[in-house]
């Protein structure tokens, strides 16, 4: 099995963990001959020298001693592993999360979310074998038949031959076979994939399913796609079985050969018993090595195929340019001549626009004009395929992503609620918040008394994405998280969509407080949104096509006029 470069680097980032286990293994090695010596002297002194059991007292204590200390080392070897395993483990999962987050909604949105989160549980967790068994076993490999043969050449140079040439054998055969078992891993691995992506996208839509009356469809493609992951598993299964028997057959064989050979020069008196026992205990203990690297060969496989996929997110480059990490808003927002696309479909062409310090800015337009994705670049979920945004002058992606989404709070239209208590799902915008803050948050959107009449309060669990919630209620939450944030800089996509008539009044008062000294994006569906901003950008077909004050904009009777009177 070729090592993987990658993750073989991330072991050598853990030096002192890479020389206890070389350690380790040379001292296994050491006591692996010393109890073959003991013990051929044992036996050698009580048939053949005949003698007593009291004399062979202290041989055989010290032999029980060295059984001990070989067993001591291989579990110190085994725990050294297994904290380097978690280690890695845990060090590439935090920087693969990092980098999800990193490269933000674009990648996401092009990725299956149920393929991610398989990548980010399953597929690290895949490493572990490879960690954890193949690579001390390859250590191991390396020094025990070395040990092996450092103590057997100056007695036997023949059985040492015989074993110089006879080892090469079992990783030959493995290789061959390891080049079948990288295929169906691969597949297994794709499948694997294939499977959590569809899971996920079925439960998630199974209400629509339900509705739409195709849940028996579907059932009937997931039992497929898990049918097709059963039998890759069992190719995977058979293919180290093969495995497991060849190497088995290799070494056993070997093994006769070395005690055949050395059998008939000990029947011709050319070998001493003593010597001949201690070379015949060697041969398996050489030997073994070879097939439980075999054994871990097939334990590790899974572990590269995610390997691939870890490695291939963790070095996607997200094109910026280099940052500053510290900045303040002060002034206006430009975007100039701002043109995006979502694949080879071109969303904007040109967008200019001025967002002045102060200034609220009400987004109108028919559904698919580009008003979301005008949003988006300024929240840096998506970057501009060409032209700039200018914050204070300073374009926008040279701005560090962490520093500028702090001066902004956003209000989607679908706010996502996760599985967590209401508390948290507010505090989300604050982590260090008080509860006094989350309160007067959550009373400034009208929150707080549904909140109180819910089972645990605060602490109630609300389900993934809200289920246990009102859509009103959820509004709510995202509302109470941008009067907690109070951050310089808002983007609102109608906040009032999903709340009744007098719930909508109450959302509206409060959210004229919040615009209070607030440089305002508006994406406005409603009319009594768009009279309260400064300014109108009507947006269609990926332009803005009209900017001005409600009555301006209606006297010049243009596209705005037509989408006032519902005529667009």
């Amino acid at each position: 099995m070729k090592f993987d470069k990658r993750l073989v680097g991330e072991i050598r980032k853990k030096s002192s963990y890479v020389i206890l286990l070389l350690s380790t293994s040379i001292l296994i090695g050491f006591f692996i001959v010393l109890q073959a010596w003991f013990f051929s002297k044992i036996v050698n002194n009580a048939f053949l020298g005949h003698m007593h059991l009291q004399d062979l007292e202290t041989p055989i204590i010290v032999l029980a001693i060295v059984i001990v200390l070989r067993a001591v080392f291989v579990w110190t070897n085994s725990l050294i592993a297994t904290n380097l395993s978690m280690s890695i483990r845990d060090n590439l999962r935090r920087r693969l999360m990092e980098k999800i987050v990193e490269l933000g909604p674009s990648f996401t949105r092009s990725e299956r979310t149920g393929e991610l989160v398989s990548t980010l549980t399953e597929g690290i967790e895949k490493l572990d074998p490879y960690i954890r068994e193949y690579i001390p076993q390859v250590i191991l490999t390396a020094v025990i038949p070395l040990m092996v043969l450092i103590f057997v050449f100056p007695r036997d140079f023949y059985t040492g031959l015989i074993f110089i040439i006879t080892a090469p054998l079992i990783p030959f055969f493995m290789m061959l076979i390891g080049l079948v078992a990288e295929k169906v891993t691969k597949r297994q691995w794709r499948t694997l994939g294939k499977m959590s992506a569809y899971l996920l996208d079925v439960i998630q839509g199974l209400t629509t399913l339900k509705a739409l009356n195709r849940s028996r469809a579907e059932k009937e493609r997931l039992r497929r796609i898990v049918d097709e992951f059963r039998k890759t598993t069992i190719s995977v299964l058979k293919v180290a079985f093969i495995s497991a028997l060849t190497l088995e057959l290799i070494a056993t064989l070997s093994t006769a050969i070395v005690a055949v050979e050395i059998g008939l020069r000990l029947l011709y008196a050319k070998l001493q018993f003593s010597e001949a026992f201690f070379i015949l205990l060697l041969a398996p203990e050489f030997y073994t090595p070879f097939r439980q690297l075999g054994a871990r060969f097939h334990a590790g496989m899974a572990g590269v195929e995610a390997a691939n996929r870890i490695f291939e997110i963790l070095k996607r480059e997200t094109g910026k340019k280099p940052h500053i990490t510290v900045f303040k808003f002060k002034g206006s927002i430009i975007f100039e001549n701002v043109r995006f696309s979502y694949g080879e479909r071109e969303v904007l062409h040109g967008v200019n626009l001025e967002i002045k310090k102060g200034e609220k800015i009400a987004l109108v337009g028919p559904t698919g004009a580009g008003k979301s994705t005008i949003a988006q670049l300024l929240l840096k979920f998506i970057e501009p395929n060409d032209g700039t945004i200018l914050v204070d002058g300073i374009p926008l992606d040279q701005i560090d992503d962490g520093s500028w989404r702090k001066l902004i709070s956003w209000v989607p239209q679908n706010p996502y609620i996760f599985n967590s208590t209401v508390l948290e799902n507010i505090r989300i915008a604050k982590p260090d918040a008080s509860m006094e803050e989350v309160e007067m948050a959550a009373k400034k959107a009208y929150a707080h008394e549904f909140i109180k009449d819910l089972p645990d309060g605060y602490d109630t669990q609300v389900g993934e994405q809200g289920t246990r919630l009102s859509g009103g209620q959820v509004q709510r939450i995202a509302l109470a998280r941008a009067f907690l944030k109070n951050a310089p800089i808002l983007i609102l996509d109608e906040a009032t969509a999903n709340l009744d008539p007098e719930i909508e009044r109450k959302i509206t008062l409060a959210t004229e407080e919040l615009l209070k000294n607030k440089t305002a994006l508006i994406i406005a569906h409603r009319l009594t949104t768009v009279y309260r901003a400064d300014k109108i950008a009507v947006v269609r077909d990926g332009r803005i096509i009209e900017t001005g004050i409600h009555d301006e904009l209606i006297r010049e009777g243009g596209f705005y006029s037509k989408l006032v009177r519902g005529e667009a």
